[in-house]
């Protein structure tokens, strides 16, 4: 007996091994299929890397010629870039390739108008055959196309000089997407209310041949119009307290956006019946119900508030968002992406931690703000997938089954890796002064090598550890790091679960801090394998990500740098009320500056915010400024900041302040506490020319 169980034992043992081998090898080749699928995404090398010339625009920019300077990428690298997708559906392609501008039969994706929100026009080429702009591509989810955005809408940039564009990966937009969401808005309610431009859009989707009535036309027609201005409703500030925040070129408030879709899909069913009964008057709650029942207990959740709100009035419409959702006003510039998978932490406030699963996670998060669609349900049971995420065995859990493409956000993730910094292109700017930029590099050490040390950006190995300043510290505009910290929201079908908040786990109660709720529904959504594909395809593939970044990931879990206030088990956020100090090579190619774009150039950034009592002759930071150029400025190193009519930037409103980060201007001591003269004209002139250099 004792013979038979120990065979038994050790054919047991064989088993298990030869089963792990066979899940290893399966996740092998079904990694290999895919890259062997997809290699033909790469062969888009069209040698202007698609860009096209603009002779004249609205703000007067012009550029004849289109250049890139040296990054690590090629032609094929940019493009992928470019148009590799990442699961953002915010409406049916055909609609965005046929849909007229509001006021004129023009189309709204023309290059001209698309321009205008400062998206990089392009030519079709063979990724991108409608010739989208730089970050606008066709996406499918369940069969269906859609257009998203793609990270290269929000992470590419141009620099216009004497008629030669500049394009810069990574770079931070200068897009205005506040302004072209509300105007595509107005067009599909044009499109919806106008009969002739109706019939004419009608036709030219029904020929595409994607839709197959023009009522299916006319149905999507009305969804995607209530859809898409519900959303910009949703987003703008509502209270007498927080007046609205334009953002304008160059800025958005992603966090804002992320947070009010995380809160939108979280809602549950018994939270938003118990809202209904504070927003409809009990006469009429039964009445409105028989509508709206039908709808809660449906199958699909995404963009649940734009469909029930039909059967409410616009005051009840308003009542209800208000208490469901935060004020999105706290808008920052986009971040510049090279270097960024060598951060330690990244985000302006160094929300995200940049080891193990993080940098998926913080892409996935990208995504929900960015139109992912999202089929958050309840259900019974548990499954392997709730498990991994962390639900534990319960009888019920999340099913967060979305759109989001969490192989394409790895591989984008890879892809980054490559990406270095733009240098000041001498053949195209003037050069640089080295007697002037020697100097400089000594200011630079005793004024800003404290939070931003140098790197070699050609360095495979870099590492880019971010400076913490807390936001009395570093005194500038603190809406963003507060809004981060102080938003609070629903937990709905996530209450009772379990987040992670680094000094033990949250119980999620009824309301929350947001950044919770968001952070456990990425982790999840993670966790969660395409589900329109193969059980077998879809569980190896994903395996496969987790694992790659897991194991690929050479940036490890660290203690945050700087001076900052430290997460406590009574205030597991804390540490979020601080702005980060990074590396600036490259700063030269990333105007307007501070976090939140109050400054245009960087010899600006180098005087002091003018306050009372100061003399009026001296040189101070401009209290306002023209936003939306291109057309650079290589003495004050900036974009062309007055002279046109763009977007009138003022520093007076909360959100906008330009204060604080003023150590050249001897008014903000270091981090060691020790405050240092201000710099004069010659030497303020020195640090700049060094900065180009970088």
């Amino acid at each position: 007996m004792a013979y038979q169980s120990n065979a038994s034992h050790s054919l047991l043992k064989k088993l298990s091994i030869y089963g792990a081998i066979a899940v290893v090898l399966l996740i092998i080749l079904w990694a290999t299929i895919g890259y062997i699928a997809r290699a033909y995404e790469f062969w888009d090398d069209d040698p202007d890397r698609g860009a096209t010339t603009v002779e004249t625009d609205i703000f007067g920019d012009r550029f004849t010629e289109t250049r890139y300077l040296e990054q690590g990428w090629d032609e094929a690298d940019s493009l992928w870039f470019y148009n590799t997708t990442q699961g953002s559906n915010l409406l049916p392609y055909d609609f965005f390739l046929d849909l007229e501008q509001a006021d004129s039969e023009q189309l709204f994706r023309s290059s001209e108008n698309l321009n205008r929100y400062r998206y990089l026009p392009q030519k079709p080429t063979y990724s991108n055959p409608d010739g989208l702009p730089v970050g606008m591509t066709r996406d499918t989810y369940k069969g269906k196309a859609y257009m998203g955005f793609t990270c290269a809408a929000c992470h590419t940039s141009q620099v216009n000089y004497n008629g030669i564009g500049i394009r810069i990966d990574g770079g931070p937009s200068a897009a205005d997407m506040e302004s072209f969401m509300k105007d595509l808005a107005s067009a599909l309610i044009a499109t919806k209310n106008n009969e002739d431009k109706k019939q004419r859009f009608m036709a030219a989707v029904l020929a595409r041949g994607n839709h197959s009535t023009p009522q299916a036309v006319e149905d999507d027609l009305e969804k995607y119009a209530r859809r898409i201005g519900a959303y910009n409703v949703i987003n703008n500030p509502r209270s007498v307290d927080r007046p609205l925040t334009t953002y304008g070129y160059s800025r958005l408030d992603a966090f804002g956006r992320i947070f009010n879709r995380v809160l939108e899909h979280v809602l549950s069913v018994e939270q938003l019946r118990i809202l209904l009964r504070d927003v409809v008057p009990p006469e009429q709650f039964d009445e409105v119900m028989k509508d709206i029942d039908p709808i809660l207990t449906g199958a699909g959740r995404d963009h649940l508030l734009s469909r029930i709100e039909q059967y409410l009035t616009p005051q009840q419409q308003m009542k209800l968002r208000n208490k469901i959702f935060i004020p999105a006003d706290a808008p920052v510039s986009y971040p510049f992406l090279w270097d960024i998978p060598q951060h330690d932490y990244v985000q302006w406030n160094g929300v995200v931690a940049n080891s193990g699963i993080g940098p998926v996670g913080r892409n996935a998060g990208q995504v929900i703000g960015v139109f992912g669609t999202l089929d958050w349900q309840q259900k019974e049971g548990w499954t392997l997938s709730s498990v991994i995420g962390g639900q534990g065995f319960g009888n019920t859990h999340i099913d967060f089954s979305s759109s989001i493409n969490i192989r394409n956000l790895r591989r984008v993730e890879t892809h980054m890796r490559t990406l270095m910094s733009p240098q000041w292109p001498e053949d195209i700017l003037p050069a640089i002064d080295s007697a002037r930029a020697y100097r400089g590099s000594k200011l630079f050490d005793q004024y800003c090598q404290a939070c931003h040390e140098r790197i070699d950006r050609a360095s495979k190995d870099r590492r880019v550890i971010a400076t913490m300043n807390h936001i009395d510290s570093v005194k500038t505009d603190p809406k963003m790091a507060l809004n981060s910290v102080q938003s609070i929201g629903y937990s709905g079908i996530l209450r009772h679960q379990y987040v992670e908040a680094g000094l033990g786990d949250l119980l999620l109660q009824t309301e929350m801090p947001v950044a919770a709720l968001l952070k456990a529904s990425t982790k999840n959504v993670i966790t969660t394998p395409d589900q329109d594909k193969g059980f077998i395809q879809r569980w190896a593939e994903r395996l496969f990500d987790i694992l790659i970044t897991l194991f690929d990931n050479e940036v490890k879990s660290s203690l945050k740098r700087g001076d900052y206030t430290p997460n406590t088990t009574v205030n597991p956020f804390a540490a979020l009320t601080a702005y980060k100090g990074r590396s600036l090579n490259g700063i030269w190619a990333t105007a307007p500056y501070l976090h939140n774009g109050s400054v245009p150039t960087l010899y600006d950034l180098l005087l002091p915010q003018k306050r009372e009592g100061d003399p009026e002759e001296g040189e101070y930071r401009p209290n306002e400024f023209m936003v939306g150029s291109r057309e650079f400025d290589p003495v004050k190193v900036g974009f062309k900041s007055e002279g046109y009519q763009g977007f009138l930037f003022r520093t007076d409103i909360y959100g906008n302040h330009n204060s604080g980060h003023e150590y050249a201007a001897g008014r903000t001591p270091l981090p060691n506490g020790r405050l240092l003269p201000a710099l004069d004209r010659e030497q303020r002139l020195d640090l700049l020319e060094y900065l180009k250099t970088l």
